[in-house]
């Protein structure tokens, strides 16, 4: 049986260990390495049966990103999440003079986007929101979304005159320096509302250090939408319900893993985004298909994964969907272990944080 309750992925964290800001340069962050439970020991299934304290350890060791290239083997290919962000909060009022907030969730269309509203009272179907050089018509509201038609391009809006959507707990006002530092450096389509956070440690020179020791790249893109940042508010995590991200996939990027899975090498995803993609894109078998599609998949411990052998990826908020997706990835004794490693240790969490490297035993 699988960990049900929402509280299986709790965990106390420390308020200062939460980044409100990058590290000095994007490859200083810290790296923590979890590696694979000796054999005799299990990475989900073990969870489920035994108590935690029959559990063999993981190897845990304390790394900076930089070393990266030198943790992974030659042959390995590391696929990356191309996505950039946009300035998706938007200021303006109703025609009552009330304020209103947008955090734009994706652009449909060239004029059509769905978004989150802040407001006094939820506006209106048909209502008009004023902002800055552009109106926009409420077409339609799904839960907490509103889709919502503007008499001008979209993006070029929120280009002008948007704002960086930081996370909610970071807690200062965007600046030029989130304007660099909350972008991969390899950011290319612009599409998403919060960052593929395990991809802000890279840099070119790391990117060059794994090209030197024969680790290949590859790309997609999933453009991460406003819910990621929705909390689960219900304590059986079966009825919670995820939000649909888009996701491209390209033949050349199916192909360079159909060819490492045939000569036996891993297929690495830098950044949860990465491994939603791609395990959405595979066959039971696990052949990733290229194309564009949409995702809503929900990993959470029982989950095989059919294409991912190992992740990198920052620390994510407890009982959060990312909590589950990790936990499922690695076992969850496991991630309690990394995760008290990672506090004792001081270790930065969160979207500006610190990241691990996380290993499954084939």
């Amino acid at each position: 049986m699988s960990a049900s309750a929402l509280s299986d992925f709790d965990y106390a964290l420390p308020t200062e260990l939460i980044a409100q800001f990058p590290a000095a340069q994007r490859s200083a962050s810290r790296l923590l390495r979890v590696c694979p439970r000796p054999p005799g020991g299990d990475t989900v299934t073990a969870d489920d049966v035994a108590p935690r304290s029959e559990l063999p350890e993981p190897v845990l060791t304390d790394h900076v990103f930089a070393d990266l290239p030198a943790l992974l083997e030659p042959g390995d290919l590391l696929v990356m999440n191309d996505t950039r962000v946009i300035r998706a909060r938007l200021f303006g009022y109703k025609a009552s003079g009330g304020k209103v907030e947008l955090l734009v969730e994706r652009i449909e269309s060239e004029c059509e986007a769905v978004a989150m509203v802040r407001a006094s009272h939820p506006p209106a179907i048909g209502s008009v929101l004023h902002f800055e050089g552009a109106q926009a018509t409420v077409r339609a509201r799904e839960g907490a979304f509103f889709g919502l038609r503007f008499d001008t391009p979209v993006l070029a809006l929120l280009e002008r005159h948007g704002r960086l959507p930081l996370p909610p707990y970071i807690h200062h006002t965007p600046d030029a320096q989130d304007d660099e530092r909350y972008q991969t450096v390899y950011a290319r389509y612009p599409g998403a509302v919060a960052a593929p956070t395990a991809g802000l440690h890279m840099d070119a020179a790391v990117l060059e250090a794994l090209a030197a020791r024969g680790i290949q790249t590859a790309w997609l893109t999933l453009h991460v939408g406003a819910g990621t940042f929705q909390p689960i508010r219900d304590d059986d995590p079966e009825r919670h319900v995820m939000h649909t991200e888009h996701y491209d996939i390209s033949a050349d990027t199916a192909a360079a893993i159909a060819q490492a899975r045939a000569r036996g090498a891993r297929v690495v995803a830098l950044g949860t985004t990465t491994l939603r993609a791609l395990e959405s894109a595979a066959t039971n078998t696990g052949t990733v298909h290229a194309g564009r599609a949409e995702t809503a998949i929900f990993i959470r411990p029982g989950y095989r994964f059919r294409v991912v052998d190992a992740l990198v990826t920052n620390f994510h908020l407890p009982r959060s969907t990312l909590m589950m997706l990790v936990s499922a990835f690695a076992g969850l004794s496991t991630i309690r272990s990394a995760y008290a490693h990672a506090i004792a240790q001081r270790y930065r969490f969160f979207s500006y944080g610190d990241a691990m490297l996380l290993e499954r035993r084939p």
